[in-house]
């Protein structure tokens, strides 16, 4: 189960915030954050309605009622041009580096159906075993949204989505 604080430092990280942008437009100190984050403390009720909007979140996933929709299925009568839409990958490494992927859906196809292997990103093993095929049949169904969400053991972060 995820915990008040290992939420709060995932919605800042999937913002590309750091705990000092946080505590800067709180107008509180960076370790307030960190004490949030490492659950030794929590922020007061007052400060929640102004951190869930720093986050781009709602009040009920900050404090853990709700979840994102990770997958939304598009009815036959309004299922979107594939050729249209984007595979969008986006890494956060732990050293800080950042990575945003933008294929085209029709490139994707070309890379599944002629077996050649999607472009590795600076030699992230956690995409080697993301099955693209299966997204692609997924999104050929009408799926869009969130496919994809890793947490590394090394603290990188890497979301795959298709919008």
């Amino acid at each position: 189960m995820e915990t008040f604080g290992t939420r709060l430092q995932r919605l800042r990280k999937e913002k590309g915030l750091t705990q000092e942008e946080v505590a800067t437009k709180l107008n509180i100190s960076a370790q307030a954050v960190s004490k949030w984050e490492n659950d030794l403390t929590s922020p007061d009720i007052s400060v929640l309605v102004e951190l869930s909007e720093i986050l781009g979140t709602t009040l009920d996933e900050l404090l853990g009622k709700e979840t994102k929709k990770e997958v939304e299925y598009v009815p036959n009568l309004e299922k979107k041009d594939i050729d249209k839409m984007t595979l969008k990958i986006v890494v956060d490494s732990a050293d800080g580096d950042k990575v945003r992927l933008n294929l085209p859906m029709a490139i994707v196809r070309i890379f599944v159906e002629s077996g050649i292997g999607m472009p590795e990103i600076n030699g992230n093993a956690a995409l080697k075993n993301i099955d693209f095929k299966r997204i692609l049949e997924l999104v050929e169904q009408g799926a869009v949204g969130e496919f994809v969400t890793v947490e590394s053991a090394d603290g990188d972060n890497i979301h795959i989505l298709v919008e």
